[in-house]
């Protein structure tokens, strides 16, 4: 799916041989070792001078993933970052969990990080509490609970929903809060507010405690789904192809949740690939 998400970006008229850096966010890589970001590489012809490695992040890997590319553009080490987010949560979830089988599903998403003056990022802000962890997790899936190395395990996602949901409450508006006094932005500035599509309880919430008008706070999980670290550039695609985003406007993204971790940006909003 990532690939296929990159070769879209290709095909559109970005040039693959000016990619100097390859971020792919996942928490289902096709293997253990080696990273999936070098078997992508290779897959899609980058340059072999291109920098390539994976972030293991999940609801917030999107928002991660774009602040260490802008980072490594920042510092000169690439001048154009593809970063993909793929993930198939899918194959975690055994077919009689009703906790999470209605909630997640499969996606991938291709960005391209550059320079340019029609659009900019700001305000990055991160943060993570690990002693929530075991409230979503991948059982089996590690050399701590009998999974790799030994190849006898059953990998299954488990999910503390009320837990999860307490740390999205008690955690996403407040940040919010934060993120705006960094970037000295009212909340009545931002034209639209794109979370990680967490669940609609999940939105309906954080919409309710933030008092955001209905109209600024964007959803596409009816058709959609939590595609965990594809949802946020999903829904931005989405809600500029309807009409919902414009160039110049303030858009604030945030995603949360597994590991616990959280991470939000401003952005300007410049346009996508025809």
């Amino acid at each position: 799916m990532a690939a296929s998400a990159a070769n879209d970006l290709f095909d559109r008229g970005v040039d693959p041989t000016e990619i100097g850096a390859l971020i792919f966010v996942t928490q289902s890589p096709d293997y253990v070792l080696p990273t999936t970001a070098c078997l992508l590489q290779d897959r899609l012809g980058l340059a072999k001078s291109c920098m390539a490695f994976d972030i293991n992040q999940g609801c917030s890997g999107f928002v991660y993933g774009l602040g260490v590319g802008t980072s490594l553009i920042s510092s000169g080490f690439a001048k154009k970052v593809l970063l993909l987010c793929g993930d198939t949560y899918t194959r975690y979830i055994k077919k009689n969990d009703r906790t999470c089988r209605p909630i997640f599903s499969d996606g991938a998403s291709a960005t391209l990080i550059s320079r340019g003056s029609k659009a900019s990022i700001s305000s990055f802000m991160f943060g993570s509490d690990g002693s929530g962890g075991q409230n979503l997790i991948v059982r089996g899936s590690g050399a701590r609970d009998g999974g790799y190395p030994a190849g006898n395990s059953n990998p299954h996602l488990y999910m503390n929903g009320p837990q999860v949901l307490m740390f999205t409450m008690s955690t996403v508006p407040r940040f919010v809060g934060m993120l705006l006094d960094a970037g000295d932005t009212r909340l009545e500035d931002v034209d639209l507010f794109v979370f990680h599509q967490a669940s609609a309880i999940v939105l309906e919430n954080i919409g309710r405690q933030l008092n955001l008008p209905q109209n600024k706070l964007y959803s596409n999980l009816i058709n959609v789904g939590n595609t965990v670290s594809a949802s946020i550039p999903i829904a931005l695609a989405e809600a500029s192809r309807e009409g919902r985003l414009h160039p110049g406007q303030t858009v604030l993204i945030c995603g949360f949740g597994v590991g616990y971790s959280w991470a939000g940006a401003l952005l300007r909003w410049g346009a996508i690939l025809p």
